[in-house]
């Protein structure tokens, strides 16, 4: 642990469950404000004068471009890192470049590969690091697809939802941490090996059914979920997942299972005609376009919270 004080009293958000349910709902209703105020195009400046380093160790589109605007249109400030273009490509410890960082910026979104990377960084760093996307997990990501829900379809607690796919994926596990903290069901429909790990669904075992049978999730859920098949670092096993997964595509059949009232969420990119068909991405009951821009607003939502609360925890 780093020997700076305001290490140990800052607040990050690497997993799903670093934040309660009532910060969680919090967040939400933050977030709908915000929203409302961007379509009025009322100014929100609450991030001025504070600044955003983004770490990519990742390629992304949409983790960049919603941070960067959320920041921006905040009236903060953002500093975009790759890590090839930064010291770390060469071999300088994770730990001095979180002890530097932390004293440039207010805020720090890592998006990296394994957990234990980021949970490193955060441990040196002494402003809050918020998780980007791990291979074990995507929590901002997530805690955006819930607030797309209980915008579509009210509360998510009591609801349904069907994980169609590799749900051992990063997001598959975010959705099975969050199950019983939100009391949702959770269907991870899916091979025997691609269900989520024992001490993943261990966390919310009442709350989650691992099924064999895609249509067995499907029938009567409230939401119908799924991911590409195969996520970056896995490019070497794409011919084994598209035939292991052969059989779990979301398509009208598959949509029809579910309530009338149902919605498909896809965290994005995808790959029309793999995980999902085209008919079902581009269909009514798609809400993946909403899904995408919520999540700039639920960031906004979340650094206000973690910039603000940290300032003052250290006033």
């Amino acid at each position: 642990m780093s020997h700076d004080p305001r290490v140990a009293t800052k607040r990050d958000f690497l997993k799903f469950t670093d934040l309660s349910l009532d910060e969680h709902l919090g967040l939400f209703r933050r977030a709908a404000e915000l929203k409302k105020a961007r379509r009025h195009r009322r100014v929100v400046r609450t991030m001025a004068g504070r600044t955003l380093v983004m770490i990519f160790e990742k390629a992304s589109t949409r983790t960049r471009l919603s941070f960067e605007a959320a920041m921006l249109q905040l009236g903060g400030s953002c500093i975009d890192l790759s890590a090839q273009n930064s010291q770390m490509s060469r071999g300088e410890p994770l730990a001095d470049t979180a002890r530097v960082t932390g004293r440039y910026c207010d805020v720090v979104m890592m998006r990296t590969f394994g957990d234990a990377r980021i949970e490193e960084f955060a441990q040196h760093c002494q402003v809050p690091v918020i998780n980007g996307l791990t291979d074990g997990g995507h929590p901002v990501q997530v805690l955006t697809d819930l607030f797309t829900i209980e915008e579509k379809l009210g509360p998510v607690k009591g609801k349904t939802l069907a994980f169609i796919g590799d749900t051992a994926s990063n997001m598959g596990r975010s959705f099975t941490r969050a199950a019983s903290l939100f009391d949702f069901q959770l269907r991870c429909a899916s091979p025997v090996s691609y269900h989520p790990a024992p001490d993943v669904v261990a966390t919310s075992k009442n709350h989650v059914q691992l099924l064999r049978d895609p249509k067995e999730a499907a029938k009567g859920a409230d939401v119908i979920i799924t991911d590409v098949w195969t996520s970056m670092g896995q490019e070497a096993e794409s011919k084994q997942r598209l035939a292991d997964l052969n059989g779990y595509q979301v398509n009208a059949e598959l949509m029809k299972l579910a309530a009338p009232h149902a919605i498909f969420l896809h965290c994005l990119p995808a790959h029309r005609e793999e995980e999902v068909t085209a008919e079902v991405i581009d269909g009514k009951q798609s809400v993946v376009w909403d899904e995408a821009e919520n999540r700039l607003h639920v960031q906004k939502a979340l650094l206000e919270y973690l910039v603000l609360e940290n300032e003052k925890l250290n006033t």
